[in-house]
C-alpha cells in the first residue's frame, strides 16, 4: 500500500485538502481523529488515564475532559511524557490497522505530528501543507476566536518551517484560494496513482 503523509502547520488547510482528495476516492485516515478514538469511553487508555489524574479527567458523559488534560500536560512535561507513551503506540496500531483495511489505490494519513513522531515511518511519501505565517495567525484568530500573541506562540511550539518544507517531496500550496488549491491536488492524484502502480508492481515482483 502506498501511503502519502499530509502534515503542515496549523491553519494551513490540511482539512481543506483531505477533503479534496476524498471527493477523489482517496482513503484519508485522520490522526487527529484516531486520536480521540483511543481514548473514548471503555477505551482501556481512558481508564488508566483516569486512575492517574482523578475522576476530574472524565466529564459526566463519561468522555476525556481535554480542556483539563490540557492544562496539565502543559504544565507539567513529565505527565505529558507519560501520556505520550501510552497514547503514541495505541494510536499507530489504530493507523495500521485502518491502512491494512484500505481499499483506495493509495491512502493518505493525515497528521499534525506526522514529522515529530515515529508516525512518518508509517508512509512513503510526505505532503506538506504550506502557507505563510501571516496567513496562519489571520485563519487561527478567525477559526478560535483568540489573538495573535496566542497563535504565534502555538507556531512557535511547532516544528520550525524551514525543517517541515525540507523533509517533504511535495508542497502545496494554500495561500489563496479553494480554486487554487484543486488544481494542484489533481496533479498530485494522478502522481500518486503511478506512484501506487509501481508500488504494486514491485510487491508483485518480489
Amino acid at each position: 500500500m502506498f501511503v502519502v503523509g499530509l502534515t503542515g502547520g496549523i491553519s494551513s488547510g490540511k482539512s481543506a485538502v483531505s477533503h479534496l482528495f476524498e471527493q477523489l476516492a482517496v482513503t484519508v485516515i485522520d490522526a487527529d481523529i484516531v486520536a480521540r478514538e483511543v481514548v473514548e469511553p471503555g477505551e482501556p487508555a481512558l481508564d488508566q488515564i483516569s486512575q492517574r489524574f482523578g475522576v476530574e479527567i472524565q466529564l459526566p458523559d463519561g468522555q476525556l475532559n481535554r480542556k483539563f488534560l490540557r492544562k496539565i500536560i502543559f504544565e507539567d512535561p513529565m505527565q505529558r511524557d507519560w501520556l505520550e507513551q501510552l497514547l503514541h503506540p495505541l494510536i499507530r496500531d489504530r493507523i495500521l490497522l485502518k491502512l491494512d483495511r484500505c481499499a483506495s489505490d493509495y491512502a493518505i494519513l493525515s497528521s499534525p505530528l506526522l514529522l515529530e513522531t515515529d508516525q512518518h515511518l508509517l508512509v512513503n511519501h510526505i505532503l506538506v501543507v504550506d502557507v505563510d505565517e501571516a496567513t496562519q495567525i489571520s485563519r487561527t484568530m478567525a477559526r478560535d476566536n483568540t489573538d495573535a500573541a496566542q497563535v504565534k506562540a502555538i507556531i512557535a511550539a511547532q516544528m520550525p518551517h524551514d525543517e517541515r518544507v525540507a523533509r517533504a517531496h511535495d508542497l502545496i500550496d494554500n495561500s489563496r484560494s479553494i480554486d487554487d488549491l484543486k488544481p494542484q491536488i489533481e496533479q498530485l492524484h494522478l502522481k500518486f496513482l503511478a506512484q501506487a502502480e509501481l508500488e504494486r508492481e514491485s510487491d508483485l515482483g518480489q
